[in-house]
């Protein structure tokens, strides 16, 4: 969501110092109102990553966002969309598209989650266009890549695990955003925000607030409801990755550090 220009105190953008002593890419790349792809980050990103590593420059990738880390380094394909054949697939029951996918392709369930319509509908779509099911894209050899974790270019993944009071943090995270004037940020920013910006944690949460009128409050603990939840399926995603070293928590963020530059100097022997 740092993509989106002017949405900073929610997303927890870097500041100007911070971008003044250490050079950021990737942000600030377009509007709100724009639905900006995973698709579309690729082709950006994987620009900015060749022209520093060309410039023996070694790129840091760091968020919590893990499609958009693995459309980074990994060999991830994305199939052409359709408004117009989307809007007519979600015309019809979550049922019978289902019916209609597993027809096309008995084995869809290893590759798409059946019971999310969204997936459905998103393989139809791509088998309406493409010709292509998902097995058919999986068995692809950058399918096979991906699903076996073989990076499109050298890489070493660290991850730091969070911890036991990790509701704790994150509430005064929140809490310290509401400080910052995130209200008043989502405000000024609610009658421009696309579909894809309003369903970022935190702006999701608070546009009731300044729509509806919705108690501050309540709109409080949803968001950091939320944002535990986005955690959870941050680890869950992550967990699976081979590829990740785990650095344990430790309050004493210079000896997170120091655990971290032990894995990097290892990797480098």
């Amino acid at each position: 969501m740092q993509v989106y220009r002017e949405m900073d105190i929610g997303t927890a953008k870097p500041d100007a110092s911070t971008r003044a002593e250490v050079p950021h890419h990737l942000l600030d790349l377009v509007d709100p109102e724009v639905e900006f792809t995973v698709a579309e980050f690729q082709e950006v990103g994987v620009v900015v990553r060749d022209r520093l590593r060309a410039q023996r420059i070694t790129p840091v990738v760091c968020g919590g966002s893990g499609l958009h880390f693995r459309a980074l380094v990994d060999p991830l394909d994305f199939p052409p969309t359709s408004p117009k054949v989307r809007a007519e697939l979600e015309q019809r029951s979550h049922q019978e598209l289902l019916t209609e996918l597993e027809t096309l392709d008995p084995h869809a369930g290893d590759h798409v989650d059946l019971a999310n319509p969204r997936r459905v509908v998103r393989a139809l779509e791509v088998e309406r266009l493409t010709g292509l099911t998902p097995t058919d894209r999986a068995s692809s050899a950058e399918g096979e890549a991906v699903r076996r974790y073989l990076s499109a270019v050298p890489l070493l993944v660290l991850g730091s695990d969070p911890g036991d009071d990790l509701a704790t943090r994150v509430a005064a995270r929140f809490d310290r955003m509401l400080d910052l004037g995130l209200l008043d940020e989502v405000q000024r920013l609610a009658p421009r925000l696309g579909r894809t910006a309003r369903q970022a944690v935190g702006y999701k949460e608070l546009l009731p607030v300044v729509e509806r009128g919705v108690d501050l409050a309540v709109a409080r603990d949803e968001a950091i409801r939320a944002t535990l939840a986005l955690a959870k399926r941050q680890r869950t995603f992550f967990g699976k990755d081979p590829r990740v070293h785990w650095i344990p928590w430790h309050h004493d963020p210079a000896q997170r550090l120091e655990k971290a530059m032990a894995a990097v100097e290892e990797a480098d022997r």
